[in-house]
């Protein structure tokens, strides 16, 4: 940094400095003069912005009552204009000397943008076509003690934005469309799932045993128990439990963390949906998640073909279904139908540059064949069927092939979307999975699933045939905001602390 572009920054936080000082003696002023905006509790708020805008044919001339924060402001002597950013968007209102009173107008020309205001008065239309709100009172409901970002520029800063979500969500207007997009996202799916017959429980966030996935846990100490948990990875486990117990079809929208690191597709704490349907397989799940993709892009889109950064996909289409074995040939051009043993497939690998460890057999190179030459190619939505066991430890072996489960993941835009099995239930076979699992862990897989003899105490209770599902309601999100990052459809991001 110059030494000129130095003394411009210094002279700028001085400049700062000077016009929060001025909003603090506003604020004493109006506290030693009995209004203090922090005493008033409640305002009545009768209309928002777009709704006036939206309705004027039947509103014009009607008296509202709106509330927002005011963002700009233009004093011409004895009239003035203002906006007004609430919920929905911004108004302007129309301030005058006339209207208000002398005294009450000197207050209005004092108040700093940022402020939070009430205005009651009458809607109509100026000379200039702008359906706006003529004040005939307003109000001072809360005192802003900051300076928001330059109006033109905004708050551009994509770290600042992170981290100062609420400033982010005043002065960049899309933002506040994203989230309000994510939550009626949500909504849907709920209202989806409920009129199939599905109940929504709630299951245990601190567990001593974090199963379910393949991730690493974050580990916490219960002073109480004296006991150290783990944050779930997964929400499969507990919810399975439930189908032991009868309840038929149940899922669960919530929080897991994952202790592994930061992209543009990866938080370690995200939203995870996780969905299980007694007496039926990994086929009933893939019919029940295409629907549910198209009918979530219809409601909340009004479409089913959505543009993720320039790129159309088409949900309203049958979902392309292809097992991953011919995924793999079909992008990379080896049949692992060919290869017969762990060698050979190690051999293949190194012919073709794909890394692998001394631990991995067939099933976990074809594994990593498929996110090497595969899943890049995915764009439009589809299912990819039929993993290799290695990789699918609660998963319910092909009869014609037990090599591989009845499992698939959705791919959309190259990225996974959700994955899928026909449940494992046999409680013996699943004994030797986990057995399988802690061999890895002593290995020094820290991804590798530890036996949970409350869960196989379930199993051998008896759970019937059963499909599960698990979805990243983050990366839809994504998807149908056009969002970047993960980042972008999460309010409060993980972030590094500034210190």
């Amino acid at each position: 940094m110059t030494d000129m572009e130095n003394n411009t920054n210094q002279q700028a936080e001085v400049n700062v400095n000077d016009l929060i000082r001025v909003r603090h003696e506003k604020l004493a002023g109006l506290k030693e003069a009995g209004e203090d905006p922090f005493e008033i509790t409640k305002y009545n708020q009768t209309h928002h912005s777009e709704e006036i805008k939206k309705n004027f044919d039947t509103l014009e001339n009607a008296h509202v009552s709106i509330a927002g924060r005011m963002m700009s402001k233009r004093i011409m002597g004895k009239a003035s204009f203002c906006s007004v950013l609430d919920l929905e968007g911004q108004i302007q209102c129309y301030v005058s000397r006339d209207s208000l009173g002398e005294e009450e107008y000197k207050k209005f020309k004092k108040l700093d943008l940022g402020d939070l205001i009430g205005v009651e008065g009458f809607v109509f239309k100026t000379k200039t076509g702008e359906i706006s709100v003529h004040a005939e009172k307003l109000v001072l409901l809360s005192k802003s003690l900051q300076i928001l970002p330059e109006k033109y520029h905004g708050l551009t800063n994509t770290d600042m934005r992170y981290r100062q979500r609420y400033v982010d969500l005043i002065m960049n207007p899309e933002v506040k469309d994203t989230f309000i997009k994510r939550s009626k996202i949500i909504s849907t799916i709920r209202q989806y799932l409920d009129t199939q017959g599905f109940i929504e429980v709630e299951t245990p966030m601190l567990v001593s045993n974090a199963g379910g996935a393949a991730a690493r846990p974050f580990e916490t100490h219960f002073n109480a128990l004296d006991e150290d948990f783990k944050l779930r990875i997964s929400l499969e486990l507990y919810l399975k439990r439930l189908i032991v117990g009868g309840l038929e079809k149940v899922y669960e929208i919530g929080r897991v963390f994952r202790n592994e690191g930061l992209d543009t597709r990866h938080n370690p704490e995200f939203t995870l949906m996780e969905l299980y349907q007694a007496y039926t397989d990994y086929n009933g799940m893939m019919d029940l998640t295409e629907n549910l993709f198209r009918h979530v892009a219809q409601t909340v889109l009004g479409t089913t073909t959505i543009v993720y950064n320039g790129v159309t996909m088409d949900l309203g289409k049958p979902f392309e279904r292809i097992t991953m074995i011919d995924a793999v040939k079909k992008y990379s051009g080896v049949d692992f139908n060919e290869i017969n043993t762990d060698e050979e497939a190690k051999a293949i690998a190194d012919k073709h540059g794909v890394h692998y460890e001394d631990r991995h057999k067939k099933g976990d190179i074809l594994s990593l064949f498929f996110e090497e030459f595969a899943e890049k190619h995915l764009i439009q939505p589809t299912f990819v069927t039929d993993h290799p066991i290695e990789i699918s430890p609660l998963t319910k072996k092909k009869p014609s092939n037990p090599a591989l489960v009845e499992r698939f993941e959705m791919f959309m835009n190259g990225w996974e979307m959700c994955n899928a099995y026909s449940e494992l239930n046999d409680p013996i076979d699943q004994r030797e999975r986990f057995k399988a699992q802690e061999e890895l862990l002593a290995q020094g897989d820290e991804e590798a699933n530890r036996t949970d003899e409350d869960f196989m105490n379930a199993l051998e209770i008896g759970m019937p045939p059963t499909g599960g599902i698990g979805y990243g309601i983050d990366r839809l999100c994504m998807l149908l905001t056009d969002s970047p990052a993960i980042r972008d459809v999460l309010l409060f991001p993980t972030m590094k602390p500034l210190d």
